[in-house]
């Protein structure tokens, strides 16, 4: 899965999930700013992500994600282990 993947398959999951608008959805998009999320928000993305990786999510990896691209950032690695 390429970056871009990742990027795609997180703007489908807060389309369909989160139901935000596909236009305010870009790499440099903040989560808590412009897609107004929160704490509890973040923690169901990465239930929905959860899926796609392989092993255990640690959330420690999350603590400093700001941006989408942030996200796409931190899951890269994961999804290059799924068998």
């Amino acid at each position: 899965m390429t970056k871009d993947d990742i990027f795609e398959k997180i703007k489908e999951i807060l389309i369909k999930e989160f139901e935000i608008d596909g236009d305010l959805i870009t790499p440099t998009a903040s989560l808590f700013v412009d897609l107004d999320f929160d704490s509890i928000d973040a923690v169901d993305l990465i239930v929905k992500i959860k899926p796609y990786v392989s092993g255990k999510i640690d959330p420690e990896l999350f603590e400093n994600i700001r941006t989408i691209q942030d996200v796409v950032n931190v899951l890269f690695p994961l999804v290059q282990e799924v068998p």
